[in-house]
């Protein structure tokens, strides 16, 4: 069956609930999924949705840059992010940026959540309060998130096996500056602020797995240096 509603989340044990919850809001042809990857773009093929909801935490920390991978692969399905509980704000503006056409979050209150809901279910966009303040006071426009590249991806691996700016650029035989440009456009993709963040949403988005994280730069030496050398016990 064709168009309708397709929602993506990973409470399973919720999907019969979340699927009553639809229709009686008057959700039409709703279908529930938990696939990802190739099996969702392929159910996605299948059943046409017009409208899709995705949870906010459906990838974790990336489910913003996540939401604008479908986007470009399916520009013309309405695109809606929902979170239940708490969520920041900073982060969901992304949804916006990368395509999404709507936010709704229970944390505007239960008044707001349903005229959300009621709104994309009748194609219209909504976003929510707090996400259209935190656009609208930065100076500039945020940029959305670009494609991560195969080059980018090498800078991430070795990023995420502790390896410096230094260290990369003499790895992959590019400039220090080049690796800073890298890495800035990474953590804006990602919407990460550190390393270890991006650890996180590298091994989410499966750009590196825990195999991958097993070698050390060269000339790996542990610091601080002890000041001397520890006595051995019953010697002066």
């Amino acid at each position: 069956m064709t168009g309708g509603t397709l929602m993506m989340s990973r409470e399973v044990n919720n999907h019969a609930y979340y699927l009553k919850r639809l229709k009686e809001l008057g959700f039409r042809n709703a279908t529930i999924t938990a696939l990802e990857k190739d099996a969702l773009y392929s159910l996605i093929d299948d059943v046409k949705p017009n409208l899709i909801l995705i949870g906010a935490r459906f990838y974790q920390c990336s489910t913003p840059y996540m939401l604008g991978e479908l986007k470009k692969d399916f520009p013309n399905i309405n695109m809606a992010a929902l979170s239940i509980g708490e969520y920041p704000a900073d982060l969901a503006m992304y949804f916006i940026l990368n395509g999404g056409n709507s936010y709704i979050t229970t944390f505007d209150g239960i008044e707001q959540w349903y005229k959300g809901l009621h709104d994309v279910r009748d194609g219209k966009d909504y976003i929510s309060p707090a996400v259209k303040e935190r656009i609208e006071m930065r100076a500039e426009y945020p940029k959305p998130a670009a494609v991560i590249t195969d080059r980018q991806k090498e800078v991430i691996l070795l990023t995420c096996n502790g390896f410096k700016e230094v260290e990369i650029a003499d790895t992959l035989h590019i400039s220090r500056r080049t690796v800073d440009t890298h890495k800035k456009e990474i953590f804006t993709a990602l919407n990460v602020r550190s390393a270890n963040e991006l650890i996180r949403a590298a091994l989410n988005l499966h750009i590196i797995e825990l195999h991958d994280m097993f070698f050390y730069p060269k000339n790996f030496v542990l610091k601080p240096m002890p000041d001397k050398k520890i006595k051995q016990w019953g010697k002066k």
